[in-house]
């Protein structure tokens, strides 16, 4: 008789990782295409990202259920709070430039976010950085260039956007780490989407217009593919290594591509794929470094 080959528990948690990550990517990638197409019915961004957190909700609420109140106990409301802000800043601006940019470039260029929050970090929290990262870091930048061509092809206000919303996101991921010391990941999503709501809902009434029963349709869709590909992503990184599943999130540019091409008649240019390849190595390399350090900080 012959014995039965099985893959030793650790391939098997990267395996299921590898897929938790690329069904991340396609919802992120699907909700990136969604927002593009309601903006394009006639409403405004800053509308769809409040219905964004609203309807994110839904994915949380089962939590109650289970949990019971235990996910709102926290002793850092207001970090909680500053971290609220700034990602619905971040997100507005985002889905601002999703609506009047092409697909390809922003999805490039929002790569940039681990990135900038290395040098956040370097010179706000006083992380020492070795050459290896610094490396990471020159490589994103030159590839932001890449993909932007300043002096060759004028910046517009959607790159603008989406650099200024990577900027906010870096800031968010400082918090994030902090409040990860202490807090829960269902203690920090939750307090992201009932904080976000509110937030957004105030830009949102300054352009208010009311849904078509087919925007309500796709607004519900963008919530929930949105909430739940933040959670599949943690989940991802939870099942298996960063530098196993990482390099997977880069189909997120190419499920964009696919559905900007099929959808809106988008074609990226070298330039995108090239400049966004270079980005996301060195965000993907950044993420690498910082987890095996963790690790060897902890023998």
């Amino acid at each position: 008789m012959t014995k039965q080959l099985n893959p030793p528990p650790a391939a098997r948690q990267n395996l299921r990782g590898i897929g938790l990550m690329l069904l991340a990517t396609l919802f992120f990638a699907g909700m990136h295409a969604s927002v593009r197409y309601v903006s394009s019915t006639g409403m405004h961004p800053f509308e769809i990202g409040f219905f964004r957190n609203l309807f994110g909700l839904l994915v949380v609420m089962p939590w109650f259920i289970r949990f019971g109140w235990a996910p709102l106990r926290t002793k850092r409301l207001k970090l909680h709070g500053l971290r609220a802000g700034l990602n619905a800043a971040s997100m507005l601006a985002f889905f601002y430039a999703l609506s009047i940019a092409p697909l390809t470039q922003v999805t490039a260029l929002s790569f940039t976010a681990p990135i900038i929050a290395t040098l956040l970090a370097i010179f706000l929290l006083r992380e020492r950085v070795g050459p290896r990262r610094w490396g990471a870091i020159i490589i994103g930048f030159v590839g932001t260039t890449v993909v932007l061509r300043p002096g060759i092809e004028s910046v517009g206000l959607g790159a603008t956007l989406t650099i200024l919303a990577a900027v906010g996101w870096a800031f968010v991921l400082l918090i994030i780490k902090s409040l990860g010391r202490t807090e829960s990941s269902v203690t920090i999503t939750t307090y992201m989407s009932l904080l976000m709501t509110p937030i957004a809902l105030v830009p949102a009434l300054f352009v208010w217009q009311w849904p078509t029963p087919s925007q309500w349709l796709w607004l519900v869709l963008i919530g929930v593919i949105g909430n739940a590909g933040q959670l599949l992503m943690v989940w991802s990184l939870k099942e298996a290594e960063t530098n196993v599943v990482m390099p997977f999130d880069f189909f997120k540019l190419v499920w964009v591509s696919v559905i900007a091409y099929f959808a809106f008649a988008e074609v990226p240019d070298l330039f995108t794929w090239l400049g966004g390849g270079m980005i996301f190595f060195g965000a993907a390399y950044i993420a690498y470094r910082e987890r095996r350090l963790g690790k060897l900080s902890k023998h």
